[in-house]
């Protein structure tokens, strides 16, 4: 079986595991922190605001089962990218959205799928 890995930031990470972790392809879903400038921070320091991670999700995924297309379709159905303040009830940069891309592929996937979503009127604000 040949597996790749997505990782999404979209509010609180325990939100952002169930939309993925019992769809079919889908292998491991681990929640914790990226982005930042620290090594291994706490959650105090990320809710500092002080180490720059978002709380985040790494999907291990089989892509011929659950392309990464169809990550990302069920990615943008979870969150508001135009809220730059947190995500719904959580406030604070940690609570962010962003994708991190693992390689040229899934950066321009990405960067499509944006562009495809910023079509669609479906946020408060554009994207």
């Amino acid at each position: 079986m040949r597996t790749q890995k997505a990782t999404f930031a979209g509010g609180c990470f325990w939100c952002m595991v169930q939309p993925f972790d019992q769809e079919p392809g889908i292998i491991k879903v681990r929640s914790g922190y990226t982005g930042g400038h620290t090594e291994n921070p706490s959650y105090r320091e990320v809710c500092s605001g002080k180490t720059g991670h978002a709380e985040a999700v790494q999907i291990t995924f089989d892509p011929d089962v659950y392309p990464y297309r169809k990550l990302l379709e069920q990615y943008w159905q979870q969150i508001d990218p135009t809220d730059r303040q947190g995500q719904f009830h959580d406030r604070g940069d940690q609570y962010r959205t962003a994708i991190f891309y693992h390689n040229a592929e899934q950066k321009h996937l990405a960067e499509a799928s944006k562009k495809n979503w910023s079509k669609v009127d479906v946020f408060v604000s554009r994207l």
